[in-house]
């Protein structure tokens, strides 16, 4: 299968944070990541499962590594632990850093423009949690 069969995921927005994810996926301390729910309804697009592969693309929209997702679950924000908030790969401690940045980020202005207003977030916020593993790297040198 080739780079234009994979559907592309791009983390955050383009910039020192998506640069950010790809350099945590592509060191192995990144293994996993999260949506909101709410944005993927807005989408149209359906919840990702398990056995989907993704194109992760860097904020030059360019193949950076694939990905595998090993394992999605729809689940409420308080439902997240500190295990998980450490596999995030963002350094992380535990479980209220996670929170707090990931519902900086839901109410972000980003955010906010692309759903048209800023989302409300308590514990029982849905989110998307996946687990994934790094297919390949992409890029020079890659595949």
């Amino acid at each position: 299968m080739g780079h234009d069969d994979l559907s592309t995921l791009e983390l955050a927005f383009p910039g020192p944070e998506r640069d950010r994810g790809v350099a945590a996926i592509l060191s192995g301390q990144k293994t996993a990541l999260t949506g909101l729910l709410e944005i993927y309804e807005h989408a149209g697009e359906a919840v990702p499962t398990a056995g989907q592969r993704f194109s992760v693309v860097d904020s030059e929209g360019r193949p950076a590594v694939t990905i595998e997702l090993v394992e999605v679950r729809v689940v409420p924000m308080k439902a997240i632990d500190d295990e998980f908030a450490r596999a995030e790969g963002r350094g992380y401690s535990d479980v209220a850093q996670w929170r707090a940045a990931h519902e900086e980020f839901f109410r972000s202005e980003g955010v906010s423009e692309y759903l048209g207003r800023t989302p409300v977030i308590g514990d029982d916020t849905l989110v998307v949690a996946e687990r994934f593993r790094v297919v390949e790297p992409d890029g020079p040198g890659g595949p």
